[in-house]
């Protein structure tokens, strides 16, 4: 894990650096408040160790702008170390006010801080395993809408600073109301089911696929163009229906129709105004016949 160690004396981060890198983390330094800020802002660091006295922001502010700036928009916990003087029963209590998940005395002593750190990291990971379950979809497995709709603001702006284009699908299966109204919803269940994991096993392994609502399915491809999403979006077809889909009435030939677009072929635009692209294009593969992916071009894409 990588841990973010915020203090200015140089003989105390020596010593820090020291025995976390023999506890096998990675280290990140910051020499005042300010850059220790800019680590934080820049999601670098989950773990993050630092000195209540550090001069331009003090370790205090610095767990308060994160709790108030950053974890209200951000899932994922930052756990926060504050190092204060031995016995400041006051600092530790303003500290604990203002969020700070625990604390080390000077001096400090290297069982204290090996405890701390395990701490630390296993509450990271049973709040990174509660968030992954609370946003997949049970029938499914594909991410909840919430969860697929951040991923996208975060990928388009991601590509914005790395100069790459994001991809993005919108599927759903073809005449999926008449399956459930004549095979019934156990049916329909499980063609959704069924579906969802052939496309899941026919994208890339950092590409997402999210349950945008009832049978629509909705992908997010990073950097891809239009031309690569036009490929995936008929790699998607073929997985779907070179295969019936057998249920507990019959083994059914399922087909799904997407529409598709990408970040490159409109400059700086939003992740709503992508999927309202996909949305066209995904209604005008339906009128050429379905079973087909349509990318939107250009003149698709509102740019508000």
């Amino acid at each position: 894990m990588k841990v973010l160690i915020a203090e200015n004396d140089p003989d105390l981060y020596g010593a820090l650096e020291n025995d976390i890198k023999e506890l096998g983390h990675e280290v990140v330094f910051a020499n005042n408040g300010k850059e220790a800020w800019e680590v934080i802002q820049k999601g670098e660091v989950r773990l993050v160790i630092i000195d209540q006295t550090i001069p331009e922001i003090d370790g205090i502010e610095i767990c308060r702008k994160t709790r108030h700036e950053i974890q209200q928009e951000k899932s994922k916990n930052i756990y926060i170390i504050l190092i204060t003087g031995k016995n400041k029963k006051d600092d530790i209590l303003e500290g604990l006010s203002a969020g700070v998940d625990d604390y080390l005395t000077k001096p400090i002593d290297f069982v204290e801080l090996k405890v701390r750190l395990q701490n630390g990291e296993r509450i990271i990971q049973l709040e990174d395993s509660c968030i992954e379950l609370s946003s997949y979809d049970r029938l499914t497995n594909l991410l909840k809408r919430d969860k697929i709709l951040e991923l996208l603001d975060e990928e388009i702006h991601r590509g914005w600073r790395e100069n790459r284009p994001t991809g993005v699908i919108l599927a759903d299966i073809d005449y999926f109301k008449q399956i459930n109204d004549t095979h019934g919803h156990f049916a329909g269940d499980k063609v959704l089911a069924e579906v969802a994991l052939r496309v899941k096993n026919s994208i890339r392994p950092y590409d997402k696929a999210g349950r945008y609502g009832g049978d629509e399915i909705l992908f997010v491809l990073p950097n891809c163009g239009v031309d690569i999403v036009k490929l995936v979006g008929e790699r998607l077809c073929r997985s779907v229906n070179e295969k019936k889909i057998k249920t507990e009435s019959a083994l059914l030939d399922v087909t799904i129709t997407l529409g598709g677009t990408s970040s490159d072929i409109s400059s700086q635009t939003s992740g709503d105004n992508l999927i309202s692209a996909c949305d066209k294009a995904l209604y005008l593969a339906k009128e050429q016949g379905r079973n087909r992916i349509v990318a939107a071009d250009s003149t698709q894409i509102p740019v508000k």
